[in-house]
């Protein structure tokens, strides 16, 4: 499945950051893949504190409890459940130590909304990581739908460094953008179609159009040198910390005096 292979790579990307936070939140947790890595990465000592699963949807929530060992919902370590709009998080500010996102902020038409409200529950020195689909993203369906006529209603994805200056907008500092290509491939477009629908995502992934052009563009689809259907996922990386302020909420700036 995409996103538990992408979170296994950002986890990768988290052994190479120095950091011990206190609590941590995945955000848009899905069936809490992102959460249990973290849960165990960073402890349990804070039982029931320590971790939130964060997702907007009811049902994703219900999986996350049904796959938490039953001895730790008994000993309340397993991770707080929390139903929540990334854009509007009911979380303390300055409260996270770590806030991790995987595949979630491209399904907002404007994410820097999301990237300011993480910001805010983030304490000085936070981190901030992420992943998200890019513009090459099913670039063969692209490619059919410009062959045959049919309407391109694939979903548009910002670029790393459209992100990168989202980010920087958003108060976080010394970001770090990078991605990498998945190709997946199916024996035919119906396979495809099913996958899409079990992810829950095929109508904000594909759009919607006719079933004559639907049935045009996959048609029209490429097959590989072994015959099955390639489909591109540009995955993009991200990452950034939350600088000390400059100014309090007053508009003052901070100035701070370091005695020689």
């Amino acid at each position: 499945m995409l996103a538990r292979e992408v979170g296994a790579r950002m986890a990768a990307r988290l052994d190479l950051l120095k950091i011990n936070p206190r609590r941590v939140a995945d955000i848009g947790c899905a069936t809490g893949d992102g959460i249990r890595e973290l849960h165990t990465r960073y402890g349990t000592a804070a039982g029931d504190k320590l971790a939130i699963a964060i997702d907007y949807a009811l049902p994703m929530l219900a999986a996350v409890r049904k796959r938490t060992p039953r001895l730790q919902r008994l000993a309340g370590r397993g991770p707080r459940l929390l139903n929540a709009d990334v854009r509007s998080l009911p979380l303390a500010a300055n409260s996270l130590g770590l806030a991790w996102s995987n595949l979630v902020l491209h399904w907002l038409d404007d994410p820097l909304p999301a990237l300011k409200e993480i910001h805010r529950t983030l304490e000085v020195g936070g981190l901030l990581t992420f992943s998200t689909l890019g513009p090459d993203t099913l670039k063969e369906l692209r490619a059919a739908a410009a062959a045959t006529g049919a309407g391109d209603s694939v979903r548009r994805f910002l670029d790393m460094h459209d992100l990168g200056d989202m980010l920087v907008a958003a108060g976080f500092g010394d970001p770090v953008m990078d991605m990498d290509i998945i190709t997946l491939t199916y024996r035919t477009p119906r396979s495809f179609l099913a996958d899409q629908r079990h992810l829950g995502v095929r109508d904000a992934l594909l759009g919607r159009q006719g079933w004559r052009d639907w049935r045009r563009l996959l048609g029209a689809w490429a097959r590989d040198a072994g015959g099955r259907l390639p489909a591109t996922f540009e995955i993009v990386y991200g990452h950034a910390w939350k600088p000390e302020p400059r100014q309090i909420a007053d508009g003052r700036a901070v100035l701070k005096f370091h005695p020689r």
